[in-house]
């Protein structure tokens, strides 16, 4: 029994932390605090390795933000009044 405790004792730690991390992922997803820091860090080294792919990477976000407008139900766009 005394050879096994080691290995007992490391297997029960890292079962304790990736129930931890488990757990701190599901907190992280359910309130959404992960956006800014998720989408920096490959910015960041994009930026600083791969130039072109770090202009993409702007090019894309601005065209996520842009909004297009859509037509309503009775055909008519938001931006312009009937009449």
């Amino acid at each position: 029994m005394s050879v096994l405790f080691p290995y007992l004792v490391l297997l029960g730690f890292l079962a304790v932390a990736l129930g931890f991390f488990t757990l701190l992922a599901r907190r992280i997803r359910r309130r959404g605090t992960a956006g800014g820091g998720m989408s920096g860090a490959p910015a960041a080294y994009e930026e600083a390795f791969r130039t072109t792919s770090h202009a993409s990477h702007y090019e894309i976000r601005a065209q996520a933000e842009r909004k297009v407008p859509t037509d309503s139900p009775d055909g008519w766009r938001r931006w312009r009044k009937k009449g």
